[in-house]
Parts: C-alpha cells; structure tokens; sequence
C-alpha cells in the first residue's frame, strides 16, 4: 500500500537534514522523503524527478537558496506546498509565513513540527498541493525583493600579507574590530581591512551577520555550536576554526535557540 503524500527536505547541514527527516519519519508515516538535498539546485532535480506534494526548503543554503528555489518550485504546473524552515528570530517569520503554507524554526520542536503536518495534511486533503501557487509565487518573488535589497555587501577588499584578495562575505566567518582595522577571518585565515566597525555594519546583511561583543560581528550560517560554561560564559565555534569567540551577555540572547 503506497503512502498519499511524499515531501523532499533541502537542508545544506547533513545531520540537521538527518534529524528533520526522521522527525517526520516518527510524526507524519502517511507520508514518504523522497529525498534529501544539500542546496537549491538539488532540490530542484529532486522535485523534477519525484514530483513530491511538500517541500521543507531551508532559507540559507549555498548555490540556490530556499528562497528562489521556492519561487521557482512555485512556477511549475503541480507546485509543492512550501514550509520554510529557519534559523532567524521572530522578526523574520511573518514574512515567511505570508510566502509559504508555513515555517519551522530551527531547532525544529517536534509540538511545532506536530502542528504543521497538521496543517499539511489538511491543506493536501482539501485542495491538493497546488491550491493558491499563484499568490504564493507572488508572495515569495516579494520577499526574495526584500531580501536582495537588504543585502548590501557582497565582497570585501581586505589585506593578506603582501597581497590584496577579494573575499566573498558569505566565506567570512566573522569580523573582529581592533583600533582602526577589522579582521577578516575564514577558513583559510584572516586578512585585514581598514574601516570603522560602525561603517561595516551599515554595509551587512543584519538577518546573517549577528553583533556578538562590541567589536566582534559572525556570520550566523557558518556557527557551528554554542558553549555555555559554569559561570554562564557564552562562546561560539566557527565551521572550519577552532577558535572560540566570546559571546558578551548583552547579546546572549540571540543564541536561545541553539
């Protein structure tokens, strides 16, 4: 007996994708994971090919964020249904929930995960999974708008020694401020710029680049864990280093759900 709904999961964090897959595995049996997806792109081919009634697409991954792919997805003849799955604070999710039939916050809560397989399979039972595509593409290409034009900096020209390079932002790991430089750091090292920090920030994307210390901005999509000690000291590990950076309590609070 063939089960009545399938979903894909885009999630560019393999065990993130791992965990939300076996969530719905235990919470949602009527329905099948076609697959999972690291990317956009992926998860493109894997709806071309499987034609699934729901996609849980992350909002941050490399190549084809969740955005366009949802947009994209949301053009074709018979489009998934769209739950948008995010790590931003609560700021951001009317907007997604205005663009999708609904979100998922990360880390995904199984009562919350609970409640959107319920409006899942309500929707897919009442009208099939391509009621109100329309105004969902129209609702997602508006917020695809927004996020574009918030996104300010793409490159920055920084220092290495000798040498000049120009870095993508999305490789940064995080900027330290320092009298009047900045330090670049990435995976492959750190560089220098010359630039007020104030000036910096004006210039990021402030849903992925997140003020921890006075001086210290992260790049959010590239945190690997949090650490709290006995004292209630906060610091954070960046994929790729193994530097920890200290998290000041006036900004704590943006790491609760981690």
């Amino acid at each position: 007996m063939s089960t009545p709904y399938s979903y894909l999961i885009a999630e560019d964090e393999p065990l993130l994708a791992r965990v939300l897959a076996q969530q719905l595995g235990e919470h949602w049996p009527a329905a099948r994971c076609v697959g999972l997806a690291s990317n956009g792109a992926e998860a493109l081919k894997l709806a071309d090919e499987f034609s699934p009634d729901v996609a849980f697409l992350d909002v941050r991954m490399p190549q084809v964020d969740g955005l366009e792919a949802a947009r994209q997805l949301c053009q074709r003849e018979h489009p998934p249904l769209i739950v948008f799955v995010t790590a931003y604070d609560a700021y951001a999710l009317d907007a997604f929930e205005a663009a999708a039939i609904d979100y998922l916050l990360k880390p995904v809560e199984v009562a919350r995960l609970t409640k959107c397989i319920e409006r899942l399979s309500g929707q897919l039972s009442r009208s099939g999974s391509d009621g109100g595509a329309d105004e969902m593409a129209t609702r997602i290409a508006e917020l695809l708008g927004h996020s574009a034009r918030r996104d300010k900096l793409r490159f920055v020209r920084a220092g290495a020694g000798t040498t000049v390079k120009l870095i993508p932002v999305n490789e940064v790991l995080w900027f330290e401020a320092e009298d009047k430089y900045i330090t670049v750091a990435t995976r492959d090292g750190d560089s220098i710029i010359r630039m007020p920090l104030r000036e910096l920030l004006e210039q990021l994307d402030e849903e992925i680049f997140w003020q921890i210390h006075r001086g210290t901005v992260v790049n959010s999509q590239h945190i690997a864990h949090a650490k709290r000690d006995e004292l209630g000291h906060l610091t954070l590990t960046l994929k790729g280093r193994k530097d920890e950076i200290p998290v000041s309590r006036q900004f704590a609070h943006l790491f609760k759900q981690m």
